[in-house]
């Protein structure tokens, strides 16, 4: 029988880790080899919020369902305004459709594709 794998995980307090990274960041002045104002823009970008994909696929979903349910009112609306003048039942039609390759006896017969 296998024994679980225990992993050691430190979990750091965020304010800990800040202040060691800002004491390291003090004992190492900063040299000509840094750009000017590089430490702003990368501060700049840390407190940018951060994008979520998720949030972005579910408002385009929603907006896309919102899209289909609009079109399917419309079409339905119109379909109920727009008279037919054809007076044929649709389930003679189906059977008609559907056994019309048996009203053929010789392509049965003889075994040949009625395409």
């Amino acid at each position: 029988m296998k024994r679980p794998v225990q992993r050691n995980v430190i979990v750091m307090n965020p304010d800990q880790l800040q202040e060691k990274l800002l004491a390291v960041a003090r004992q190492n002045q900063p040299s000509d080899h840094v750009p000017y104002a590089f430490e702003k823009r990368i501060m700049a970008l840390l407190t940018r919020p951060m994008v979520d994909a998720w949030s972005l696929w579910g408002r385009a979903l929603w907006r896309g369902a919102a899209a289909c349910v609009l079109a399917m009112a419309l079409l339905g609306g119109w379909s109920l305004q727009v008279e037919s003048n054809d007076s044929t039942d649709l389930q003679q039609e189906f059977e008609q459709t559907v056994l019309a390759a048996l009203d053929e006896p010789s392509a049965i017969a003889f075994g040949e594709d009625s395409w």
